[in-house]
């Protein structure tokens, strides 16, 4: 019989001695740090994620612990083109090699390649989950053809208004500088 595990508070290797796999869907709403960043968009818009444990080298007196990650979702962001709601996809698959305190996982964190951090016996897998889709955000969320037409300059409509003259603030200065000699 398998054992079922809390993603809430994972034994992180013990999940990893017995191969265990994790996979769910939620709603967003259950994720209130990527809600935040779709402003209470799409609250039922699904989280699928699912996580794989792993050990290998196991009759090493360390075996390394590896944990397998991936999750995904779509958000609705704001474009910052045309300031409309644009669907953005997010897809994390990520693995983790974790190791027996936190100052090892700093110091093998710096110098490997891969992502390292420290064993838990109550990880927070969903956590990590949202963690990596909040890193996978793009900086400036756009539609790839915005939905409304966009002005092509700044202040087209101010200078139709002023009846096309321009306005010249050094003219006043060089008018000045001319009546004091």
């Amino acid at each position: 019989m398998k054992n079922e595990f809390d993603a809430r508070r994972l034994d992180i290797r013990r999940f990893a001695e017995e191969r265990g796999v994790i996979e769910a869907t939620q709603p967003l709403s259950a994720f209130r740090r990527l809600l935040d960043e779709a402003e209470g968009r799409g609250t039922d818009e699904p989280v699928r994620w699912s996580a794989r444990g792993e050990l290998l080298d196991p009759g090493h007196v360390q075996p390394d612990v590896w944990l397998h990650l991936e999750a995904s979702t779509r958000l609705t962001l704001t474009c910052q083109r045309c300031l409309q709601p644009v669907r953005v996809p997010l897809e994390v698959r990520r693995s983790f090699r974790f190791v027996r305190d936190e100052s090892t996982a700093a110091s093998e964190d710096e110098a490997s390649e891969e992502d390292v951090l420290a064993e838990s016996r109550s990880f927070d897998l969903l956590e990590l989950a949202e963690d990596e889709l909040l890193m996978e955000l793009p900086l400036a969320p756009r539609h790839e053809r915005c939905p409304v037409e966009l002005p092509m300059t700044a202040g087209e409509a101010e200078f139709e208004a002023t009846g096309g003259e321009k306005a010249r603030p050094f003219e006043a200065l060089g008018k000045l500088k001319s009546t004091r000699h």
